[in-house]
């Protein structure tokens, strides 16, 4: 039998971690259209701080294939769903319902779904522990087909449909980087080092080495020498990262695109006050909003092994998604619509973003130094999974 998971979190300072899981009954089997489920799981993961919630929910469909789909469920306290992203999600009373976005709405057998959503509650925050997936109750084993799931590929490690980058650095011959890559410090320059290592590396045997140093303009990074300018409409993004140092309060960098909409400042990715973040060098804004509520609804990241860090950066619309191993980061999701302590500030400035190049390495505006590394580092105008 399969199980539904239940993940609730308190970020740091306000950390508790608590993990419910529980086992559903089977499905009930009834007649409906469009693929009637036979079984289904779902995780349901918050990060919460007093008065507020996100959710990221993750269903996976163990039936038939669907060609739409609706999630139901109700909350056991006092929660009021404000806004959501992936879904059209609706609340009455306890009661609340998601269904299918346009580019969504087919959920293949053994295929999963993610969306996300953001609320309010006063008194109490439990996380639901039933769900229903067109109907049926999701927890139950799935019911075999006469045509058997496809096993899911296993997609390449750097290999984008079009890719404008795609590089494992296995081309690079000695320890400085070269070829398609160039050392680069803008605005000034302190200790920091960038080198092409072949001692740690995610696959094959090179990555991409920053020894990033403290202190107020320590710059340094190795910058794809590719002209980024035409590549979209959405810029898609994907590289395996390894930190041997947690994010500091300090404001430091380790992603950063030059932006045209800026006359050339940058879209940086880094950290502050221990949680990652964008931030936009021509106005200082960040996203999320650095507030104790803004800081918990980003991550930190996790040092001593490889994460995958994936965003996209739409160029025609306000709209930017970042996940780090496939969770999506609720804090880093603009939409167009502001949102308290998320995207409010980011969305001052209406100006559309195009970037033009790609650097990796370090910046330090203070303290916070590290060691990291970059390896099959992707981007395309098309979606590049991990």
């Amino acid at each position: 039998m399969t199980s539904l998971r239940v993940r609730h979190h308190r970020l740091p300072l306000w950390a508790l971690v608590l993990t419910v899981v529980a086992v559903a009954l089977p499905a009930v089997a009834t007649s409906r259209a469009q693929g009637a489920p036979t079984g289904c799981t779902v995780t349901y993961t918050t990060n919460e701080w007093a008065g507020g919630f996100t959710a990221q929910i993750r269903v996976t469909n163990l039936g038939a294939a669907l060609n739409g789909w609706r999630l139901e469920w109700a909350y056991g306290g006092d929660q009021q769903i404000t806004s959501a992203w992936n879904a059209q999600v609706t609340q009455s009373g306890s009661a609340a319902t998601a269904v299918n976005a346009a580019h969504n709405a087919v959920l293949a057998a053994g295929g999963s779904v993610d969306f996300g959503l953001q609320g309010t509650w006063r008194t109490t925050d439990p996380a639901p522990t039933a769900f229903a997936l067109n109907g049926a109750p999701c927890g139950g084993t799935a019911t075999p087909t006469p045509t058997p799931t496809p096993t899911p590929t296993t997609p390449a490690e750097c290999v984008g449909a079009g890719a404008a980058i795609c590089s494992d650095f296995e081309d690079q011959t000695g320890t400085v980087p070269s070829g398609n890559w160039q050392i680069t410090a803008p605005d000034c320059q302190g200790t920091g080092k960038v080198v092409v290592d072949t001692s740690v590396a995610y696959s094959g045997t090179r990555s991409l080495r920053v020894d990033g140093g403290a202190g107020y303009c320590n710059h340094v990074f190795a910058a794809s020498t590719r002209d980024l300018s035409s590549v979209g409409p959405v810029v898609y993004v994907r590289m395996r990262v390894r930190h041997t140092t947690a994010l500091p309060i300090s404001h430091v960098t380790f992603v950063s695109m030059p932006d045209a909409s800026q006359g050339g400042k940058a879209l940086r990715v880094g950290g502050q006050n221990g949680a990652l973040q964008w931030n936009r060098e021509s106005d200082d804004a960040t996203l999320p909003e650095q507030s104790p509520a803004g800081v918990a609804l980003s991550t930190p990241l996790a040092t001593g092994r490889w994460l995958c860090l994936r965003y996209q950066i739409d160029t025609t619309a306000q709209s930017m998604r970042t996940w780090v191993d496939d969770q999506e980061i609720a804090g880093l999701h603009v939409d167009g619509v502001p949102t308290q302590n998320v995207d409010g500030q980011w969305l001052a400035r209406r100006t559309l973003p195009r970037p033009t190049g790609l650097r990796l390495g370090w910046e330090s505006y203070g303290t916070g130094d590290d060691t990291l590394w970059f390896d099959d580092v992707a981007l395309g105008s098309s979606p590049i999974g991990c």
